[in-house]
């Protein structure tokens, strides 16, 4: 079977050519001996990270019969899958297939003066020759026509015209770099500045794909308040792999909280955990699973209690003692540190707050946007609709920008008119499909880069004025006057370094800084 394992109970599905595949029956169960290991008699069930493909934080539960997807990763269970579509067909076939179709639509760039560059200089030859065949033909002499079509080649030369756009625009590569952001080519940098509209992915991109405890609730009655609450849950969870679990643990050692030892540890997946705490048992997990069946008072208050998290955007874990019911915890994705001023620079930005696309579920997204200040929110989307959002975008007139971070966001990053990756977490397909890779997952790197490419736009404006006059000027002076060849040189070659200095003040670190003052409105 091509499965890959890892350790003792975690089990990759390692398949990425393979398609969707189905599980089948694996003697399974768990001991009290070894967490997470199987015995014989039962059917295959874990919890499958799909985040990569879906987009949803959290772990799904798996049984018999259910679908999972080539290229996601198995959680503490273990499981037998069955292949049943051909490898082209596969979710990650599919997904490649339309990042090569939106590469391959995405209209071919050049920068601006390379538009011109060639056009420019078969023009400027054809003048010499006939600024010095012209003279000639009416009488003048030949030294004089000779030398005069010398100085006029040498001052309408384009090189102060094509150094007005590099320097800018490497050297505002070269300082993105520094400061965390790898912007792949200088056509990358110059679309930057043009960017009027920002999408963001939601998990790993604006949050950290990893969940935090925002509630504790004791129920009216259980005799805990919440540091008791979170200290049982903490210690029946330590055992445990699952990231709620770690969440949990995390929680209680921020609040400084002693943890018991945990006894007869057992995990189910889909379900939760169980396990012996200052000789109680302590359940924690999914309300839906703990409370099936249940028609006690208590019991319908902590349905009620979980329903409110969940309509609030939050993943509610019920915790039971002996049976019984003592409180709910609230889990959320973690926010990035800064998302919420990305969001409010990136408006200012571009005139337009930015949009949500996500496979995430509704309600959770609809929760982070109101906390980051989005209010166009696109849940429960696949890779295909991201695309389509960002194409009736574009359609409107607007230069997208796309930030995201997994394989499903890959295609919609290659439609973009310009496609950032999260460097950190992104998958290789995200990486190598952007323009542009925010290597340490600052957030706030993504306006001021916009502005540093604005700020070099103005540059390149600014370069091609200062080129344009020495030109125009020393032309006009050879062709109306008497421009000594010796004046003309240097005025050439002084405009071509005034315009590579000018250029080159983009590598300073102030540069940076004021980009990022910019960004931040």
């Amino acid at each position: 079977m091509p499965l890959q394992v890892d350790g003792e109970s975690r089990v990759h599905i390692a398949i990425p050519d393979i398609t969707t595949l189905r599980i089948g029956v694996l003697c399974g169960g768990h001991s009290p001996e070894r967490p997470g290991s199987l015995t014989s008699g039962e059917h295959a069930a874990s919890e499958v990270d799909q985040a990569t493909i879906t987009g949803e934080p959290l772990p799904v539960a798996k049984e018999q019969d259910d679908e999972v997807f080539a290229g996601t990763v198995n959680g503490t269970g273990a499981l037998r899958v069955r292949v049943e579509r051909d490898a082209s067909d596969s979710v990650i076939a599919r997904i490649v297939r339309m990042v090569e179709e939106a590469s391959e639509t995405k209209a071919p760039t050049q920068l601006f003066i390379e538009k011109v560059e060639q056009r420019y200089s078969l023009g400027m030859v054809a003048a010499t020759l006939a600024v010095f065949l012209v003279p000639l033909a009416v009488g003048a002499e030949l030294a004089d026509s000779l030398l005069r079509a010398m100085t006029f080649m040498i001052v309408a030369s384009p090189c102060a015209v094509v150094l007005a756009t590099m320097p800018p625009l490497l050297s505002a590569i070269a300082n993105a770099g520094r400061h965390g952001v790898l912007v792949k080519s200088a056509v990358v940098m110059e679309r930057l500045g043009q960017v009027d509209a920002v999408a963001f992915d939601k998990t790993g991109t604006l949050t950290e794909g990893t969940s935090q405890v925002t509630d504790v609730r004791p129920l009216p009655g259980s005799g805990l308040d919440e540091d008791e609450l979170l200290a049982l849950a903490a210690a029946a969870e330590h055992p445990s792999e699952h990231p709620l679990a770690r969440a949990v643990v995390a929680a209680a050692r921020e609040r400084g909280l002693a943890l018991s030892a945990a006894e007869d540890f057992e995990s189910t997946p889909g379900v939760g955990v169980r396990a012996a705490v200052d000789g109680r048992v302590i359940a924690v997990g999914a309300p839906a699973r703990l409370l099936r069946g249940a028609t006690d008072a208590g019991f319908a208050r902590a349905a009620v209690l979980a329903a409110e998290l969940e309509d609030g955007g939050r993943t509610a874990a019920l915790v039971a003692a002996d049976g019984v019911p003592v409180g709910v915890l609230g889990l959320a994705d973690r926010l990035r540190p800064g998302a919420t001023a990305t969001v409010a620079s990136l408006t200012a930005l571009t005139g337009t707050a930015p949009v949500l696309l996500t496979g995430d579920n509704p309600r959770a997204a609809a929760r982070l946007a109101a906390e980051v200040g989005i209010e166009d929110v696109r849940a429960g989307l696949l890779p295909q609709h991201k695309v389509s959002a960002v194409k009736d975008l574009e359609g409107e007139g607007r230069k997208v920008l796309v930030v995201g971070d997994g394989v499903n966001d890959a295609p919609s990053l290659a439609a973009a008119h310009i496609g950032v990756a999260m460097g950190r977490a992104g998958s290789d397909l995200a990486l190598e499909t952007a323009d542009a890779v925010i290597v340490r997952d600052e957030l706030a790197t993504v306006p001021a880069v916009i502005a540093l490419s604005r700020r070099a736009r103005k540059l390149v404006v600014q370069n091609l004025v200062i080129a344009g006059v020495f030109i125009a000027g020393f032309v006009v002076w050879d062709l109306v006057g008497h421009l000594p060849l010796p004046l003309g040189v240097a005025g050439h070659e002084g405009s071509t370094v005034i315009v590579g200095l000018n250029g080159l003040r983009l590598l300073r670190d102030r540069a940076w800084q004021r980009a990022v003052s910019e960004g931040i409105g």
